[in-house]
């Protein structure tokens, strides 16, 4: 045993439970490339001013969980907390945006914030991210939010809500913001909240302590200050969405983490995970982004979905996860001369696509069948020394125990029967 250990609030992705992740993360990217969008992978660390200009100076992601260091060459850098900004800046520097647009682009990797340890929130995790950039429609928006209730139906959850909520834009928004410090600057709060306050009174809102909410009753809302832009657009997108039977619940006090969210913004929870209401997706809008970070004017919308809070609430749900690819057959050799017989024939059929593994190091027969049995393959093939001189093999289905003998001439196509 190693004397070394995992990070803290971190995880190893081990057999078996990692067929599940790969499973639920085949589920959410499927229905993405069939829309449209396009893979980009990016690095896993940035710029530190990337994602304080992005993310936001104000919010808890910046000032309190960020990874952050300087290199050897003295550059600050920081391990991504997040995928938007990243895309976004990718796409900017390699200018994905100057044919048609939108631009759609789908993501997939681990991001780092340094967060107090729980169930379901740890301090590196794993998303499913889609982004569209450059349009400004609210089709493109009621798209993402359908996609993403289509992938947790297909899994089969049924207890999450779709929470939605629309924060406006640069018109009506700053009227909402002077309301809104006007309230909070007469409610009893601690320094640090009060500074917040003035920098972004939006992030007051999303304040879990049941000091902050206690005090919010009565709080000036962005759902009744919206200017009439925004509230067509708020209601085309929840037209499309009850066209499309996805239900949803409206949220006026949802604000998201993140400062570059505008009018549409929203989050899939669920209450199996923690015992509370706990963000399993969530997305939004994010029309000024792009110029924040010094690219052309750019209206844009996306989400990500929580590879591994997904596969908490699937397990809460008591829902057997996709396990992904199934092994096939499983050689078992039974003497040196099957074994390199067996290993040849394991080669021919992985190039015919068959998913085939190989009984390796020297095992009896009772040994090699266990491992058969725990491999999860379909078949069994078995050889031994007779089997050779009769020029057959056995092919054992691992359910059900039944066996026959098939010649070596007829195997490969053998197989691909079954299979099929």
């Amino acid at each position: 045993m190693s004397k070394f250990q995992n990070a803290p609030g971190t995880f190893d992705l081990l057999p078996p439970d990692s067929a599940a992740f790969l499973g639920v993360r085949e589920a959410m990217t499927a229905p993405l490339r069939a829309a449209g969008y396009d893979y980009i992978e990016t690095p896993t660390f940035e710029s530190t001013a990337l994602f304080k200009r992005g993310v936001g100076e104000s919010t808890d992601i910046v000032t309190k969980e960020m990874y952050s260091f300087t290199t050897r060459g003295g550059d600050d850098v920081t391990l991504r907390p997040e995928g938007t900004a990243s895309v976004l800046r990718a796409a900017l520097q390699a200018n994905l945006i100057r044919g048609s647009l939108p631009v759609k682009l789908w993501y997939s990797g681990s991001f780092y914030r340094y967060e107090k340890q729980q169930r379901g929130r740890y301090r590196h995790f794993s998303q499913v991210g889609a982004e569209a950039l450059g349009a400004e429609d609210p089709a493109l928006d009621a798209e993402l939010l359908i996609i993403g209730d289509d992938i947790y139906r297909g899994l089969g959850l049924t207890e999450y809500s779709l929470l939605l909520n629309s924060l406006g834009d640069q018109k009506c928004r700053p009227v909402y913001r002077e309301k809104l410090q006007e309230f909070l600057r007469g409610l009893d709060l601690d320094e640090e909240t009060r500074k917040r306050a003035e920098i972004n009174p939006l992030r007051v809102l999303d304040d879990k302590r049941e000091a902050v909410q206690r005090q919010l009753t009565g709080v000036p809302l962005i759902s009744d200050n919206l200017c009439e832009e925004c509230r067509a657009y708020h209601e085309e997108v929840r037209r499309l969405l009850t066209a499309a039977g996805v239900k949803f619940l409206d949220d006026p006090k949802l604000v998201r983490g993140l400062d570059y969210y505008t009018r549409t913004t929203f989050e899939y929870v669920h209450s199996g995970i923690t015992g509370s209401p706990t963000a399993i997706g969530a997305g939004g809008r994010y029309d000024g982004l792009s110029e924040e970070l010094g690219g052309p004017s750019l209206p844009s919308v996306g989400w990500a979905l929580g590879v591994d809070r997904t596969v908490l609430a699937l397990h809460a749900e008591g829902r057997e996860v996709a396990a992904g690819d199934q092994l096939d057959v499983f050689a078992v050799p039974l003497g040196d001369q099957a074994r390199e017989v067996l290993f040849e024939l394991v080669t021919t059929l992985r190039r015919s696509g068959v998913a085939a593994d190989f009984g390796y190091g020297s095992k009896g027969i009772k040994a090699a069948m266990k491992a058969a049995d725990r491999s999860g393959a379909r078949y069994a093939l078995v050889l031994g020394e007779r089997d050779i001189a009769e020029n057959i093999i056995q092919i054992k289905e691992l359910a059900t125990g039944e066996q026959e003998s098939v010649s070596f001439t007829d195997i490969v196509t053998t197989i691909q029967e079954k299979l099929k």
